[in-house]
């Protein structure tokens, strides 16, 4: 599915554009007139995790359920647990910041390295981390991905990195290509709209 065509969440249609028509989600940095999609910008990922801000849109998250798009390794992990009837908590850190339902399922359809399995990193995220060492172009995103949703998450900020955990899984949405989640962002969107 083209990224144009999937249903766009209003808050995202206010987003600025690459020169793809690509909307450029809150925390991606700039360099010039380019977004750089794969990286993270510092700052703007503070204030999001501070203000409680939609790492796709920027705006406010209420208090509750967050989401966040997940990988094939994470989204096994989270099956697993889930099917053997154990609670699933991240203890490791990411650096992937969480947003509203519609937001996610759409960052799902539309970023091509979430999007399918054999899909590959356009390039290697930046710094030495432990965190990032396996973000290296060219890493196909692999097994299933899944857009889950949490109670709620931590984060904590450091010199160099915006660190965030997500605590009790409320809604897993696993996909193989996320074209499979068009029936929710349909949904989600609907639901949304004032009535």
């Amino acid at each position: 599915m083209r990224f144009d065509s999937v249903p766009m969440p209003t808050a995202v249609q206010a987003r600025p554009r690459d020169s793809r028509g690509y909307p450029v989600p809150a925390i991606t940095p700039w360099e010039g007139a380019e977004p750089q999609f794969a990286l993270t910008d510092y700052g703007r990922s503070a204030d999001c995790a501070r203000g409680r801000l939609c790492s796709v849109c920027n705006e406010l998250m209420p208090r509750g359920p967050v989401w966040r798009v997940v990988g094939g390794t994470e989204s096994a992990a989270i099956a697993e647990a889930l099917e053997a009837g154990r609670p699933y908590r991240n203890l490791a850190p990411t650096m992937e910041g969480p947003g509203h339902r519609a937001c996610m399922l759409y960052a799902s359809m539309v970023c091509p390295y979430l999007a399918r399995p054999n899909a590959r990193r356009g390039r290697t995220a930046d710094g030495e981390s432990e965190l990032t060492s396996h973000l290296v172009r060219g890493t196909a995103r692999g097994g299933r991905g899944a857009v889950v949703g949490f109670a709620d998450y931590e984060f904590a900020i450091t010199a160099t990195q915006v660190l965030f955990r997500f605590l009790d899984v409320v809604e897993f949405l696993p996909h193989a290509d996320a074209d499979e989640h068009l029936g929710d962002l349909e949904a989600e969107l609907a639901r949304r709209q004032p009535r």
